[in-house]
């Protein structure tokens, strides 16, 4: 396998080369940097001045401004020395997509260039296009001669540059050859990587985003373990695009982002949230804090051989005990232990609710699967979906969908046990052969870690388990003191899903004694979601607000969420503008476009389906869309 970081049993930062944005530098042994975009028109100096200190003021280390034209490009030196004759001298980054003229007139008057491969000397019309390896070198020779004299003003200005690949802005040529994959945004990034290196230019800094993050995280270890390969070391950008606004884009951030924070990449993040850009900064700056003193060595024994790729997602193979593992959808288990008097409304947090003059149930899409209630009791009928798990020497074994959980060694001995399903509580030191050899095909382990790299615990022994043979289910569960609930959802995003992201595990249990059970049990499903490994909810694919805007992107997504949210599993893109809007549609069923003032394409997928609808009639439109279509169904009242 190839490597694609420093260690799968400690944590450490890769070592990165630093690289100098202005005064700040990224990469080498510096934090890992915080940064975000403003939302402002670029031509309007006082805004972008004005918005740009609030997210200074935050904590925001580089200010990115969109530079869509050579004339918004030039105004980035007003904005600049308003912004140092008040006292600001954070670096600014200029954001530019389809006009190398403004990269070049942008790198005069900021200390560093973001360009994108996919639009920067290529196109994206969605053409399949066949080619010759001749042809295609002179395809790459006419990027070279295009790229070329902004890699030589940048050396000769000391600017650092941005290679920024997006997983929605691929270009025909690299979709053509590629597809539409994590291998193909890496290649894109490497076709311009090489330009610069053949120019002795080397004050770059790569990202590889996406809005779906296994694909993102993906594409980030493939692209280390080329550089690795190569023996380059440039530093990491990370960020989830479109991540989208409030809860679903803070968790869909963390299982992106914090996955490659775990195994010690990125030099410098951005959270996409469809909010103010100030918001983005205390998400972020959360996210990297947790690693400021993460211990390197934790004795985590080394992983001799991964036995998955970390490059390309496949459920590990398991057996079905009931409803857990093989081709079943990982399972949600909630927690009561700490109620000693355990009653029906209790288990509202767990989207189930009791009518008491119907005498029944309702359950939600996000019903848990199996409630654990320690060594309480219930006398009460429970839910025909629901499973109760109870202590093994509490356990009431001739009550129908009642479990037993024993710890560790226990079951062994047990003399009393569920001929169908057992749960068995274990921690990496217990994943030996002799233990596991006794054990039967009615067990779920419940792998529990109490290390701060719990990740690499975790991914230790059920990589162990793999490589000796087992294929039992396998539940995490992770124990969060944290009072913080935005702190809550990031940390926990992170750790269920880079396991769920490759794969390794069949459900979770999230304990969180300070936090909600409710806010706890949203997360478990919020993680299942962004990770796409159980979906219970409609999914909005939505960038954040930028000077490229063409309409009010927060108010504009929580209308379509209004009326859409009630439409489990179906995908809705909210793209301000056309940079990734039609890539990103490719990825969701339907889309919502900004093309004009006032003007909004709507997509099925990435076909156009209506082009230049008026703004007040388009979320009427995209409602019909979706109904022609058949993906309607009517709101449960």
């Amino acid at each position: 396998m190839k490597k694609y970081c420093p260690h799968l049993n400690k944590y450490q930062r890769w070592e990165t080369r630093e690289v100098k944005v202005g005064s700040v530098g990224f990469g080498g042994n510096n934090p890992i940097r915080i940064q975000s975009m403003t939302t402002t028109d670029t031509m309007d100096t006082e805004a972008s001045v004005a918005q740009s200190k609030r997210m200074i003021d935050a904590g925001c280390e580089l200010v990115r401004l969109t530079a869509p034209s050579k004339k918004d490009a030039a105004n980035l030196k007003n904005i600049k020395e308003q912004l140092i004759a008040d006292g600001y001298d954070a670096p600014l980054v200029a954001d530019i997509h389809f006009t190398p003229n403004a990269a070049s007139e942008a790198a005069k008057h900021v200390e560093k260039v973001r360009v994108n491969p996919g639009n920067y000397a290529d196109k994206k019309k969605f053409e399949e296009i066949e080619y010759t390896d001749e042809s295609y070198q002179a395809e790459l020779d006419r990027i070279r001669d295009k790229f070329t004299p902004l890699v030589l003003e940048c050396k000769e200005l000391g600017r650092a540059m941005r290679i920024g690949t997006n997983h929605g802005s691929l270009s025909d040529r690299i979709l053509s050859r590629y597809g539409d994959t994590p291998m193909g945004m890496v290649e894109s990034a490497m076709e311009f990587i090489n330009i610069c290196r053949d120019n002795d230019y080397h004050d770059l800094i790569i990202s590889m985003k996406a809005s779906n993050p296994k694909v993102m995280v993906q594409a980030y270890r493939l692209l280390v373990a080329c550089m690795m390969e190569k023996g380059m070391n440039y530093p990491l950008h990370l960020g989830v695009t479109e991540a989208g606004d409030g809860e679903d884009g803070r968790i869909k951030s963390a299982v992106g982002i914090g996955t490659l924070l775990e195994d010690g990449l990125g030099d410098t993040i951005r959270v996409s949230l469809t909010e103010e850009p100030e918001a983005e900064i205390p998400v972020a700056k959360m996210l990297a804090d947790r690693y400021n003193n993460r211990p390197q060595d934790e004795g985590i024994p080394t992983i001799e051989d991964l036995q998955y790729s970390p490059f390309e997602y496949e459920k590990k193979e398991s057996t079905e005990v009931l409803n857990i593992g093989h081709k079943n959808v990982p399972v949600v288990v909630a927690s009561l232990k700490e109620i000693e008097e355990i009653k029906p409304a209790h288990f509202f947090p767990f989207g189930y609710n009791y009518s008491v003059p119907l005498d029944k149930w309702n359950i939600s899409d996000t019903a848990a699967d199996y409630v654990y209630i320690g060594s309480n009791s219930i006398d009460f009928e429970i839910p025909g979906t629901l499973g109760i798990i109870q202590d093994f020497n509490s356990w009431d074994s001739k009550k129908e969908r009642h479990y037993p959980v024993y710890s560790g060694l226990h079951f062994l001995t047990a003399e009393k046990k569920h001929s169908k399903l057992n749960f068995v509580k274990v921690q990496s030191e217990h994943i030996r052969k002799d233990f596991l050899d006794k054990l039967d095909d009615t067990v779920v382990l419940v792998l529990s870690t109490d290390r701060k790299h719990g990740y690499a615990d975790q991914r230790f022994a059920i990589n162990e388990i793999i490589k000796l043979g087992y294929t039992f289910p396998i539940i995490c569960l992770r124990d969060y003191k944290e009072d913080n609930h935005d702190k809550f959802q990031l940390y926990s995003g992170t750790d269920f899903g880079a396991l769920l992201l490759d794969g390794l595990i069949e459900g979770m249990m999230i304990s969180a004694s300070n936090i909600p059970a409710k806010k706890v049990h949203e997360t478990a499903f919020g993680i299942l979601q962004a990770t796409r490994t159980r979906i219970s909810k409609t999914e909005y694919i939505s960038c954040p607000s930028c000077g490229r805007t063409l309409f009010d992107l927060q108010e504009t997504t929580a209308k379509i969420r209004k009326v859409t949210n009630h439409l489990k599993g179906v995908k809705i893109g909210i793209m301000g503008c056309i940079v990734n809007g039609p890539g990103e549609m490719a990825d969701a069923d339907y889309g919502y476009v900004g093309t004009g003032p006032g003007k909004i394409t709507l997509y099925k997928e990435k076909n156009v389906v209506k082009k230049n609808v008026p703004e007040a009639d388009a979320v009427n439109e995209l409602i019909q869309l979706i109904k022609d279509h058949g993906d309607w169904v009517e709101e449960k009242l």
